[in-house]
């Protein structure tokens, strides 16, 4: 069963999708409707993609709550969330060919984010600042794989204080029913992956 496709214009009137304003303890910077990015410009231009569906939505709730109860005045700073099929074909574009092609869905299968059930999210500190994760947002290199994170703590690239920064933020989302990737400590699916694509509409 497909479940088809739906314009991102559409969301807001949609019953499926919540606002990330919206959501208990978890607040946003999407850096991909700013310049603050890998490919340094505006990827979403005039699209309004601070959504998420319902299910992601919850769980990011869920995921926010057991961070503060055990690490008060922490919160989940979510850096991208919905990333409509035309956004994700327009940065294939750009990366096919290249070496960061590994960090991009094809768009042909399509990215879970381009059906909101998806998140790139760190951890914010009591003051304000983001927690030092060893990498940063989008650093498309070996030091932001989770899957190296004993390797490269064994070998000094990450600090004993880098890694368990990221435990927490890995414990937090697991919460939540996300589950990382091996490859972006940021990234964060909620959901079997393969059903997402298979019975959700894709925004385009």
């Amino acid at each position: 069963m497909s479940g088809g496709s739906l314009p991102v214009e559409a969301i807001a009137a949609h019953p499926d999708f919540r606002r990330l304003a919206s959501l208990n303890g978890v607040a946003h910077d999407l850096r991909y409707a700013g310049r603050n990015n890998f490919a340094g410009r505006v990827l979403y231009p005039g699209l309004d993609c601070a959504w998420v569906r319902r299910e992601a939505a919850q769980g990011l709730e869920a995921a926010a709550e057991w961070l503060a109860a055990h690490r008060p005045g922490h919160r989940l700073l979510v850096l991208d969330a919905l990333r409509p099929q035309r956004v994700q074909e327009a940065i294939w574009a750009d990366v096919a060919g290249t070496d960061l092609a590994h960090y991009f869905a094809e768009p042909v299968r399509g990215s879970v984010h381009s059906f909101g059930m998806a998140v790139d999210v760190t951890v914010l500190r009591p003051d304000g600042l983001e927690c030092d994760m060893g990498a940063g947002y989008d650093e498309m290199a070996l030091r932001s794989h989770p899957a190296l994170d004993a390797q490269h703590l064994a070998l000094g690239v990450l600090s004993a204080a880098q890694v368990a920064e990221r435990g927490w933020l890995y414990a937090a989302m697991a919460q939540g029913g996300f589950h990382g990737i091996p490859s972006e400590w940021w990234h964060f699916d909620h959901g079997d992956r393969e059903r997402v694509r298979r019975e959700f509409p894709r925004v385009l």
